[in-house]
């Protein structure tokens, strides 16, 4: 019962960060050519406007992951924890995508370290849960 509390913990916190206005990162410049950074939320569709794609997509999924981990907190489940555990993985991997425009901050390492915790923890509780 523990692990299916704590399970809910590391999406939530993640989704707290994403809601937060520093995550997901666009880089300008201006006529000069200096170049300067502006930062949005990662439900925000600015950064989707302009081919960011990956931190709306890590916002969504974590909701997904969040209902998930919800529903086997609250039902239990071993297929509903190997769902969630992919369904994490995959949103860290789509977490790390603007490590490639130099668009990543220090916010969003945050949220991917939350999601790998997430997932590992994902992992293990459906690995107990053979046991059980």
């Amino acid at each position: 019962m523990k692990t299916r509390i704590v399970a809910l913990i590391f999406p939530f916190i993640a989704l707290i960060f994403e809601a937060l206005p520093y995550g997901a990162v666009l880089n300008f410049a201006n006529l000069d050519g200096e170049i300067f950074r502006e930062t949005y939320s990662y439900f925000d569709l600015m950064p989707f406007g302009y081919a960011n794609f990956a931190p709306l997509i890590t916002a969504l999924l974590t909701c997904v992951i969040l209902c998930l981990v919800g529903l086997y907190a609250v039902n239990g489940g071993k297929k509903i924890c190997l769902v969630a555990a992919i369904v994490s993985t995959v949103a860290c991997v789509v977490s790390f995508a603007p490590i490639s425009d130099g668009a990543y901050s220090l916010v969003g390492a945050v949220i991917t370290f939350l999601l790998a915790a997430s997932s590992g923890i994902s992992f293990y509780t459906w690995l107990k849960a053979d046991s059980e």
